[in-house]
């Protein structure tokens, strides 16, 4: 048998990390058998979809780099077929039309809650011998069997039963003509020959029905597979209601998709106590067996760790590409400085995102609005004025750019000005950076430029001078001082 699964969102919202396990379980699935995986879109709530909802969806997945087979199939583009269907299931007596009021239903609903019973519709018009007039609004209702059992063996929960007496007729058209869910999902995965359905456990409920109607076909049942709920970390269910993260926010704050693939597929699966999975080694492994019946639970700090490990373990020219796409995207012009491979060398081990990292060197290519005030107050001080001056003075008349050559400078001013070297250390690094933060000031300065270097320091001379004033100055200003 060629496995053969499917990944089918509704465009009703953005792509959630709960979905994503959906899409790269099944996704995995079919690459570790050699089979294909198909990508469908369930558009058919023509009140809730979206065609950015759909964009939001293909982008996400091609980041994340889980390609499809076959597809995008619309099922808004299929409604030929499965009224074609419909007509049939009516002509040969597995579904009827219902002219039940809305009203009606729910009058039957109120009472069945009151006394105690599950709520279910009466069945009414089931076995209505005269039909009404063909101008009156009717659903469409599946004919489900009255007696009997439903029994599946799901792949991860096991053998489970459904007594059809428990199940509604359920309703297959709306009264505008347009298919259910319910019904268009079974269609569809009959005509694109869907071996395996992998999903969440949310949609239990719905597969005994869905096999009923398979059957009513005479059609073949696909293996089920339903996986366990993601909570986030304040206990709730992902999901849009819950206004979920979309998967592209991640790539926003910094993540790599080999981190998210990683931390995801482990919300559930696992192979021993190995942590660490690249995609080959992923699809190798994957089985339905290895996935837990329990649910997860989602911990930024876990991705985090992921995420620092492949920024420090995944080459360091691919590492630049993805930086150096990141930096464009939030419009720093790398041109204006270092070349990103070198600051991936000097911050390494010093960040978990590359928003991060993006943050914590953005001064080797932009001027800096200000200086932190507390920084500023401690270093930017009256007694370090003549010791800017000395070094603006050394700066300048460099003909030599080195490393080795700045450090002989900083040397010399511990000897004149009889200083620590940790206090002349921070002292640059507040008038090259504005904060007190940064790698090794002397692979900061040497990246940083003598051209940016002697601009910060009239900036910071004309700071002390000016007693403090954190004015923001523009380049001509601060060169005419």
């Amino acid at each position: 048998m060629k496995v053969k699964t499917r990944f089918a969102p509704s465009p009703t919202g953005s792509l959630h990390i709960g979905s994503i396990r959906t899409a790269l379980y099944a996704w995995l699935f079919a690459r570790h058998y050699h089979g294909k995986f198909i990508l469908r879109i369930e558009d058919t709530d023509s009140l809730r979809s979206k065609s950015i909802s759909v964009a939001s969806i293909l982008r996400g997945l091609k980041w994340l780099g889980i390609d499809w087979d076959e597809g995008p199939y619309f099922q808004t583009k299929r409604l030929e077929r499965y009224k074609e269907v419909i007509q049939t299931m009516l002509e040969q007596g597995s579904a009827y039309k219902c002219f039940c009021s809305p009203q009606k239903i729910e009058r039957e609903r109120i009472e069945q809650i009151s006394r105690g019973e599950k709520p279910r519709y009466s069945r009414t018009c089931r076995e209505l011998k005269q039909q009404k007039s063909i101008s009156e609004k009717y659903v469409v209702r599946f004919k489900n069997p009255l007696f009997g059992q439903v029994t599946f063996k799901d792949k991860i929960r096991g053998k489970i039963t459904f007594n059809n007496k428990e199940l509604d007729d359920l309703v297959i058209q709306r009264s505008n003509k347009i298919p259910t869910y319910n019904f268009c999902v079974v269609i569809d995965d009959l005509d694109m020959g869907i071996t395996h359905v992998i999903r969440g456990e949310d949609h239990i409920n719905n597969t005994p029905r869905q096999i009923n109607i398979l059957q009513s076909l005479r059609a073949k049942i696909p293996v089920y597979a339903h996986v366990s709920m993601i909570f986030d970390e304040n206990g709730k269910k992902f999901s849009k209601r819950n206004h979920a993260m979309d998967i592209i926010k991640y790539y926003e704050e910094g993540f790599l998709p080999e981190a998210l693939l990683n931390y995801i597929v482990r919300l559930g699966w696992s192979f021993g106590n190995q942590e660490i999975f690249n995609v080959s080694e992923m699809q190798e492994l994957f089985t339905l067996d290895s996935i837990s019946k329990s649910s997860s639970i989602f911990n930024m700090q876990k991705l985090l760790w992921l995420n620092r490990y492949y920024l420090h373990h995944l080459p360091t020219k691919y590492i630049s590409k993805i930086f150096e796409n990141y930096m464009s995207r939030i419009n720093i012009n790398i041109k204006n400085g270092p070349d990103l491979k070198y600051l991936l060398e000097l911050f390494k081990g010093r960040y978990h995102t590359l928003k991060e990292l993006a943050q914590s060197c953005k001064y080797f290519y932009e001027d800096f609005e200000s200086f932190d005030k507390i920084a500023a107050d401690k270093y930017l001080t009256k007694n370090n004025y003549d010791i800017l001056k000395n070094i603006y003075k050394k700066i300048k008349k460099m003909s030599i750019w080195k490393i080795e050559e700045l450090s002989l400078i900083m040397n010399s001013l511990l000897i004149e000005f009889n200083i620590k070297i940790k206090d002349i250390n921070m002292l640059l690094r507040v008038v090259l950076t504005g904060n007190m933060y940064s790698p090794n000031i002397s692979s900061v300065m040497f990246l940083v430029g003598k051209k940016k270097i002697l601009l910060r320091l009239k900036k910071a001379i004309y700071f002390i001078e000016n007693e403090n004033s954190n004015k923001n100055f523009s380049k001509n200003e601060i060169l005419s001082i």
